[in-house]
């Protein structure tokens, strides 16, 4: 909703969270314990105080796209490109992709089933059903059907976990936390039908920052595709009728919009987002590239979120479902570096490039690999992407002095 009022109601996207951060979220710790110790302590749930911690590096995580649209306004397309070439954002995406392949895996095979009980090799079949299938479908399905393989292979995972439970091989299945309904802002009774989500506000901390900002440089070329995209599918329509749209001429607007929308999510505890490809191919498939359309959504998905039964359903998903999914997700983030580096036409004869994505990949993987995602660098814990980012920019900017423009 407020994507569309930011936009001034001129552009058709859909904002929405964005896996991108995740990695840089799970490198961090509260004290001694981990991400995924927080997680398992809390029964899927992590407690307010980290989430007030992530939302300050997911506040100023908008200024990065905010910055990127000014210099798009008064600089024109070339100045963000030049700072942010393909050559360091395809490998910055792809050790975001590549980072999460052990939160995959560790969500494809869960040591504890919903009920306590260890895990099965069952889970092993409920993971790659949902794997296998969630591929098929969007490789093999064609219309609509073919814009929702992640809904189907999903809904395929939980049938496999519904016969699994059936016949006995283990409950794969989550009800949700009490700590969920008690961290409620307001509930009727119980809150088994109806209750506000938990809002936290920020706590001020520059480690968040250090952690999640750079993140942001990730998502600015996959935005910028997307509203060229949008702009191709929008006016192929309006042609019919004599009509055009400049929508490419907005990707200022559209920045500034995502920037501002990661600090308005973050402030009252959502997470950092990007405007999302797979709805423009929906509009592209049904036609419809309504505005109003998308205002609707916003509108339903927050409804939704009040309702407890609803919500139930959701987070009764199998973790080995989910995992699963991720397998695929995850590995497409890095598959996107590729497509970026790809498109652009970097070439991987120039020693410059090379060296640049080398850098960048080595630190990025080995840091995340080697020192559990962060490294210590004069007394500053820096973490994987966000180090492999900022010294990729540098080492571009050092080898590109005295390059001469070519015509």
């Amino acid at each position: 909703m407020c994507f569309t009022f930011i936009t001034g109601g001129k552009i058709p996207m859909y904002y929405g969270s964005s896996f991108a951060y995740l990695t840089a979220i799970a490198s961090m710790k509260a004290g001694e314990l981990t991400y995924h110790q927080l997680m398992v302590a809390n029964n899927g749930i992590l407690p307010p105080e980290f989430i007030s911690v992530a939302q300050f590096g997911i506040i100023f995580s908008g200024l990065v796209s905010i910055a990127a649209g000014l210099l798009v306004k008064w600089g024109g397309r070339e100045k963000v490109e030049k700072i942010l070439p393909a050559q360091v954002t395809g490998p910055v995406a792809m050790i975001i992709g590549l980072t999460l392949a052990g939160n995959a895996m560790m969500d494809a095979a869960p040591q504890q089933l919903a009920d306590g009980s260890m895990q099965s090799s069952m889970v092993w079949v409920i993971s790659l059903v949902t794997l296998f299938s969630t591929v098929i479908y969007s490789r093999k399905l064609k219309g609509f059907l073919g814009q929702l393989p992640l809904l189907l292979g999903a809904l395929t995972g939980c049938a496999v976990a519904g016969l699994a439970y059936a016949f006995g091989a283990g409950n794969f299945f989550r009800s949700i936390p009490a700590e969920a309904l008690s961290a409620s802002v307001w509930k009727l009774g119980d809150g088994s039908f109806f209750a506000l989500p938990a809002f936290t506000l920020p706590t001020v901390s520059w480690a968040a920052v250090a952690a999640i900002m750079p993140i942001a440089i990730a998502t600015i070329p996959e935005s910028t595709a997307h509203i060229y995209q949008l702009d191709i599918y929008v006016n192929n329509e309006a042609k019919k009728k004599n009509r055009h749209f400049d929508i490419a001429s907005m990707l200022d607007r559209n920045l500034i919009g995502d920037g501002i929308c990661d600090m308005i999510s973050g402030a009252v505890g959502g997470p950092a987002g990007t405007n999302y490809g797979e709805n423009i191919s929906t509009m592209a498939i049904t036609k419809v590239f309504s505005v109003p359309v998308m205002l609707a959504a916003g509108i339903l998905a927050m409804l939704i979120s009040c309702f407890t039964p609803f919500i139930q359903v959701i987070f009764g998903i199998p973790v080995a479902v989910i995992g699963g999914l991720e397998i695929y997700l995850f590995g497409a983030i890095a598959a996107q570096g590729i497509a970026i580096l790809i498109d652009k036409g970097v070439s991987m004869f120039d020693s410059k490039n090379i060296a640049v994505i080398a850098v960048i990949m080595t630190f990025g993987l080995g840091v995340n690999y080697a020192f559990g995602g962060n490294i210590d660098f004069f007394g500053i814990n820096v973490p994987a992407i966000a180090g492999a980012a900022i010294l990729g920019i540098v080492l571009n900017f050092v080898l590109s002095l005295g390059d001469k423009k070519e015509s």
